[in-house]
């Protein structure tokens, strides 16, 4: 199985002492995000525990547990979003090219082949124009050169908790996503990076973009060194999703980047909230046990196949 860390917070940035304290523990309770009462225990460790995917916006503070998590002979995949957003969109993101330092090192201790650069999500307004996206994209793809030879982009989808938080925001045009995915792609070739869209409704492969899935089975088997059983399935969070299935650790509403665009934050108030009674040595991302809690062991399998393969 896939552990996902995470789409609904920002673990690396924010609560990697805590997951590395759960690394230790081997294991993690989670509980529901819409049944709180019921809460999964995962198990972290090798035997039923292919890779361990990461998503954030800032790796520097997990690059210290890089030699620790290697120990584990459990496969590593990290995401990092790197977009051109300025504090008004994004106001407590580290300045970018601190975030870029810190994707190069990251490369540089896994491989490049372990490190995935997210260019998303794309919008447009009258401040981050086209021409701003495809000049900021050149700059950043140039100073990533080497680094990495994956991006994934995708345009803004309007859930509602996002127009709550971004009043105003607007979907980008199928004439502008398709001039943009165009540029970008001509850009990423040159700087030796393949772009890929994911669980995009707008089919941009005419455009040099393919359809790909963040986590696809080429993905996670050289991630991890390992030949993946045939028949896994995909998830189903997301429509036009094709990616492996993953079990996310995370919560929704504790991720104090606060970007305007997130969907996983409802409100600045309850993050801020939640954030207070985070324990780094609690087996719960945000608080502790409860009377009442119904706690279950998930049902885990290792999706690798142990067979022998002499060719």
């Amino acid at each position: 199985m896939l552990i996902f860390a995470s789409g609904r917070t920002d673990i690396p940035a924010f609560y990697s002492e805590w997951f590395m304290n759960r690394i230790r523990e081997g294991f993690v309770d989670v509980r529901n995000p819409y049944y709180g009462e019921h809460v999964t225990r995962y198990k972290l460790t090798r035997d039923v525990v292919d890779c361990l995917v990461f998503c954030t916006k800032n790796p520097a503070p997990m690059l210290k547990y890089l030699d620790e998590l290697k120990a584990l002979n459990i496969g590593l995949y990290f995401f990092v979003t790197i977009t051109p957003y300025e504090k008004d969109v994004e106001p407590n993101v580290p300045e970018k090219s601190s975030v870029m330092d810190s994707f190069i090192e990251l490369s540089s201790a896994l491989g490049k082949d372990r490190v995935c650069w997210r260019y998303d999500p794309i919008f447009t307004d009258e401040k981050y124009s086209v021409s701003f996206h495809i000049k900021a994209f050149r700059s950043m793809a140039e100073k990533l050169h080497g680094a990495t030879d994956r991006c994934i982009i995708s345009f803004i989808d309007l859930y509602q908790k996002t127009k709550k938080n971004f009043p105003g925001i607007k979907e980008v045009s199928e004439k502008d996503q398709k001039f943009l995915a165009s540029s970008l792609s001509r850009i990423a070739f040159e700087n030796g990076i393949k772009i890929e869209s994911c669980a995009e409704k707008l089919d941009l492969t005419s455009c040099g973009v393919e359809q790909g899935a963040c986590v696809s089975r080429e993905i996670i088997e050289k991630a991890a060194d390992i030949h993946l059983l045939q028949k896994i399935g995909v998830s189903v969070l997301r429509k036009h999703c094709v990616c492996l299935p993953t079990n996310d650790i995370g919560a929704y509403n504790s991720c104090p980047h606060l970007c305007k665009y997130c969907y996983a934050n409802y409100d600045a108030r309850l993050v801020e909230k939640n954030f207070a009674i985070h324990n780094p040595h609690s087996p719960f991302l945000l608080g502790e046990a409860k009377e009442g809690d119904i706690l279950k062991p998930a049902k885990q399998k290792a999706f690798r196949d142990e067979q022998l393969f002499l060719f």
